[in-house]
């Protein structure tokens, strides 16, 4: 057991030096991406450019530079911002983390209950009008794009509707803290919660339904079936459990790539100050210290994602845990 951690934790050390030097050597090599010239302004003379170069270091060599960067990054945590001068990037990104977190486990718990409880209902009663109902709500749900759904609901709850007693109790755009009012973090949430977890309960759904039809071919149904099991308990018992397999690689994915950054456009919409904003306002302006504390960020999320994914495979599939 702790030759395999320290296996995961050295993979894992690897994985985080490669993207922030991929981060880091992408940015020097794009054309225009000069901090000097942005830090120093517009028509700014050779002079001032060479002394800018110098304070910051850019004239000193890229492997200096980087260890540099990631000295500033990870042990003082006073790297600032390029083009907000003295403004410090990892206070910033600490302050984005919490909005995009609540944003996305909220949506993502939404998105498990609903599409297990689709794809369950629509396996046991598969080949009915309810079966393919299910997937066709799964179907649209999948094809309207978050960004038209979040403005189609604003439309709705914050202009159109909002005097009505159906919606008189949404709040304006924004994000209110979850320690200083937890009732309104949750009402300022819960719509963007609803929005963003609907493309992924028609995916999920969907890859569920089909994985469980599919176990009902496997020798562990048919053996379940022949002990005198009932329908429900098959389904529930054996043909879910197994299923959850994909499931799980699907949702260890898709929450960290949007705890990341992933939930750019529901930020933008529901005028939430996360992650995404902040990455985009960091590729925007080409500004090196934000793109790569953002970037570290959302790579830790990746990589603890897949630890934690390795770890429920254990507990849901025993071959995994038989080495099989």
């Amino acid at each position: 057991m702790l030759i395999a951690l320290l296996k995961r934790l050295g993979q894992t050390v690897l994985v985080l030096f490669g993207i922030s030097v991929l981060v880091f050597l992408v940015f020097f090599a794009t054309p225009g991406a000069d901090p000097s010239a942005r830090i120093a302004g517009r028509n700014a003379s050779q002079e001032t450019l060479a002394a800018v170069r110098h304070q910051y270091g850019f004239d000193r060599p890229l492997p200096v530079q980087y260890v540099r960067l990631m000295e500033r990054l990870f042990i003082t945590r006073d790297l600032t911002s390029f083009v907000d001068h003295g403004e410090q990037v990892v206070p910033e990104v600490m302050r984005a983390a919490p909005v995009t977190i609540s944003l996305v486990s909220g949506a993502a718990v939404i998105w498990i209950v609903v599409s297990i409880a689709m794809g369950t209902i629509a396996t046991a009663m598969r080949g009915t009008i309810v079966d393919r109902g299910l997937m066709m709500l799964g179907l649209i749900g999948i094809s309207m794009p978050v960004f038209w759904l979040g403005e189609v609901t604003n439309l709705i709850t914050q202009s159109r509707y909002h005097d009505t007693w159906m919606f008189s109790w949404v709040p304006g755009l924004g994000y209110v803290s979850l320690l200083s009012d937890p009732i309104g973090w949750a009402l300022h949430l819960v719509i963007p919660w609803c929005v963003l977890a609907v493309l992924f309960i028609g995916i999920y759904g969907r890859v569920l339904r089909a994985d469980l039809v599919a176990s009902y071919s496997e020798d562990f149904i048919r053996t379940a079936r022949a002990k005198g099991l009932s329908d429900t308990r098959v389904l529930l018992r054996h043909g879910l459990r197994t299923s959850l397999i994909t499931f799980v690689s699907l949702f260890g994915l898709d929450f960290a790539q949007l705890v990341g950054g992933g939930a750019l456009l529901t930020e933008v919409v529901f005028g939430l100050q996360g992650v995404g904003r902040l990455t985009y306002q960091g590729l925007i302006n080409l500004d090196l210290p934000l793109i790569m504390a953002t970037v570290m960020y959302s790579a830790i999320f990746v990589v603890l994602a897949n630890a934690v994914v390795d770890v429920v495979y254990l507990l849901l599939d025993p071959r995994v845990r038989d080495g099989r």
